[in-house]
Order: structure tokens, then sequence, then C-alpha cells
């Protein structure tokens, strides 16, 4: 009976790290840098996804994280056909001063005024899409909104 329990645990156990182990694989990767992410979408015929966020402090910013940016769903979709670039503002998580001064620059050239702010830019640098909240999509409708970009 203890054997068969073990067994039933031990099988369960393997099933949740390699579900783990799989979901680990599908973030989406975020750079931080606008100019080696413009280079890497012209390469790659792709979309340039900036995030404007307070990562540690914004409810909202925190909201579109959970329920969209940190989806594998998201995370597929993006691969295929996003550079993402996060620009973040946080009170508390630490970043360097060059990062600090880098994403202030970013935030004044593109007139951000409130978290969070989506832009879209072309492979070309060009804005195609700005979004200034967040109020509740699900990463599908996120998605389909950026798919109507493509057209």
């Amino acid at each position: 009976m203890i054997n068969v329990i073990m067994k039933k645990l031990l099988v369960g156990a393997i099933a949740v790290l390699t579900l783990i182990g799989a979901t680990a694989g599908e973030n989406a990767v975020w750079l931080t840098d606008l100019p080696k992410a413009q280079a890497q979408a012209k390469a790659e015929k792709k979309l340039v996804l900036l995030d404007f966020t307070g990562s540690d402090w914004c409810p909202p910013c925190k909201a579109l994280h959970k329920n969209v940016l940190s989806k594998p769903e998201f995370a597929a979709y993006a691969k295929t056909n996003l550079v993402l670039v996060e620009l973040d503002f946080p009170d508390r998580k630490p970043q360097s001063a060059e990062l600090k001064k880098a994403n202030k620059a970013l935030l004044e050239a593109f007139k951000v005024d409130g978290y969070p702010t989506i832009i879209v830019l072309d492979a070309e640098g060009k804005e195609i899409y700005r979004n200034s909240s967040y109020s509740g999509a699900t990463v599908n409708d996120f998605i389909a909104e950026l798919e109507k970009l493509k057209k």
C-alpha cells in the first residue's frame, strides 16, 4: 500500500517538474536597449513592443504582466512576431544609473505620461500603436489587437 502511494507521489512530482520545465522555456525575452531591439526587429522583420511600466508599484502594470505579458500564449506570439523592450520605472527594484537615464530619455522622447503604456513600432521605428491603460484585456484580446497591426 505504501509503495503504491509512494509511486503515485513520485509520478505526480515528475509530472509537475516536467510542466514547470516546459513552461519555463516559454518565457518572453525582454530587452532594455531600444537601439538593439530595433536592429533585431529590422533584421527579423518584426514589430517592437515597448512596455513603459512601474513594475513594483503600479497596480495596472502588475495586472497587465500577470494577465497578459507573462502568459505562455503571449511568449509564443512574441517569439514569432515581436521584439520586446521593457522600460521600467520601479520604486524599489535596483537599476543602474545608465538604465535609469536611458529609460527616462525614452519616456520623454515618446511623451509617455502614464503607466502602463504600450507602444508598438514598426521595423523602421515608426510608432504604429499606443495604449496608455490596462482595463483587463485577456492575453487573446491583446494578441488580437497586435494582429491587426500586421495588416
